[in-house]
């Protein structure tokens, strides 16, 4: 009996190593899955860390791009305002000018015309006889610029001549 009992207890120890063994192998065989895990984890979490800093610095660089747009149209605008009121106040300045003018000479006292002398007879006759030369000066003028015209052809032929002449040309 006692030869079974230990070929039995035998038996069953090389059962429980051949158990421990075979857990061995599993755990080993689950530790390395772990491990594989873990490391296509740790993979992807770096991958998601770069495309994260990635669009980080992308939008960083889009907001200061935007802002130095920003403060760029703000600078243009506000040079833009002071040459307005610049131009507005010279404008105004140089209406008080001139509305300043106009008050210092209506505050003026007025010149006196000065006195003239009397006429001679000598000097009357003399200007009717200009007056006279100068009137019959004009009126020799018009006599001869109305004989001229009347002397013309008519105002249709010479256009017809004109367009004549481009056509040519």
């Amino acid at each position: 009996m006692m030869r079974k009992e230990k070929s039995l207890l035998t038996k069953i120890g090389d059962a429980v190593e051949v158990a421990k063994e075979k857990t061995q192998d599993v755990g080993v065989s689950l530790m390395r899955k772990v491990e594989v895990a873990a490391a296509g984890a740790s993979r992807e979490a770096g991958k998601t860390r770069t495309v994260v800093k990635r669009k980080a610095r992308a939008a960083t660089a889009s907001v200061k791009r935007n802002a130095r747009a920003a403060e760029a149209g703000a600078k243009k605008a506000l040079g833009k305002a002071q040459r307005t009121v610049k131009s507005k106040v010279k404008a105004a300045a140089a209406g008080a000018k001139k509305a300043a003018g106009k008050v210092e000479r209506a505050m003026t006292p007025k010149k006196r015309a000065p006195k003239r002398k009397t006429t001679t007879a000598k000097s009357v006759v003399k200007k009717g006889v200009t007056k006279v030369k100068t009137a019959a000066r004009k009126t020799g003028a018009a006599v001869t610029k109305a004989a001229k015209g009347a002397a013309r052809k008519p105002a249709k032929t010479t256009a017809r001549k004109r367009t004549a002449k481009k056509r040519r040309a």
